[in-house]
């Protein structure tokens, strides 16, 4: 389905899934619950889901003659994060907008993990104060026309690598590799469940996984807050991406959101959030972080539990990495 699109190399190839058989058993047994190690693709500052969007965007990056990579996201963006660990990798100066998404008080929250390894890539980071939305920003533009106004040459990354229009076919190529990976196992899988927020993961795996007719069996667990505007780009990014690949048509009904854990707002993890967290760390040594994928860990237990899938179903949890931005949380794990 990408034959005809470059791709530059980020990762480290396929990633491993592995079975969460702790998990599974404190859950009742009804169901096998598995983990695709997104986590864990790369060398590149920890990895995570954005590096399979990029290395499609990358050559078109190196094609427009571009020298700096320009990007947006909150304070713990993880997305900002793998931006700065390409651009160093490809010899790009990296330019970032970290805006105040997330209503958190940590007195070293824009001093550590994500946005302390962005620093660390040499990345030129800029706070802006400004809330949350997934759409287009004011001040990512401004920063284009920064770099430009200062002889720069800078390409265009938004948030999330969502609504670039390559930002899709990742998550296309997620949903192959996993077709070949369930013949290895002997299995295919019945339910794939993803955190949702600007929407590209979540859309190129509806557009991947429409060609064996699964495309609503993948369950988005909505993070944003925002679940109208986050459905709506699901959508549109969907069906962008499936046009660009020549795949089958994507209808609303395609886009399976559900929308009961991001409360109380995007990035403040609930009480029941924290829960899972320390649920998956202490039955799988599997780390999980308070913006993302606690809560899509959080619905996927909630699910289970509310008998959600049915007995016997083998479930794949894509685990998007992100884990450092627990480092902003702190406090919140003091005790652990």
């Amino acid at each position: 389905m990408l034959e005809k699109f470059e791709r530059y190399p980020l990762t480290f190839g396929p990633t491993p899934i592995e079975k969460l058989e702790r998990l599974s058993a404190h859950l009742g047994g009804r169901v096998e619950i598995f983990a695709k190690r997104e986590d864990c693709n790369s060398g590149l500052a920890f990895g995570g889901n954005k590096l399979r969007k990029l290395e499609y965007i990358v050559p078109d990056a190196i094609a427009s003659g571009a020298d700096t990579l320009v990007s947006i996201g909150g304070v713990q963006s993880n997305h900002t994060r793998m931006v700065a660990a390409t651009a160093a990798k490809i010899g790009m100066k990296c330019r970032l907008v970290q805006e105040s998404w997330v209503p958190h008080d940590d007195a070293v929250y824009d001093r550590v993990g994500n946005i302390l390894l962005s620093r660390v890539m040499g990345a030129e980071v800029q706070l802006v104060d400004e809330g949350f939305d997934i759409g287009i920003r004011e001040s990512w533009e401004n920063a284009l026309e920064d770099v430009r106004a200062k002889g720069g040459k800078p390409y265009p990354i938004p948030a999330g690598a969502s609504v670039h229009k390559l930002g899709g076919l990742g998550y296309v190529g997620f949903a192959e590799e996993v077709r070949k990976q369930e013949v290895a196992l002997g299995f295919t899988f019945d339910f794939v469940v993803v955190c949702t927020v600007t929407g590209s993961t979540h859309a190129g795996m509806v557009v991947g996984f429409a060609k064996d007719g699964r495309h609503r069996s993948v369950i988005g667990i909505d993070a944003s807050a925002t679940p109208a505007q986050t459905r709506a780009q699901v959508l549109d990014i969907a069906r962008k991406t499936s046009d660009l690949i020549g795949g089958k048509n994507i209808d609303p009904e395609d886009i399976v959101l559900n929308e009961d854990h991001a409360y109380p707002v995007y990035g403040i993890p609930s009480k029941e959030t924290l829960e899972a967290i320390r649920l998956a760390a202490r039955l799988e040594g599997m780390m999980t972080d308070p913006v993302y994928e606690g809560k899509s860990m959080q619905g996927m237990i909630d699910l289970v539990r509310k008998g959600f899938f049915p007995a016997g179903s083998r479930i794949l949890y894509a685990h998007l990495g992100g884990v450092p931005a627990i480092n902003g949380y702190s406090y919140t794990f003091r005790n652990g």
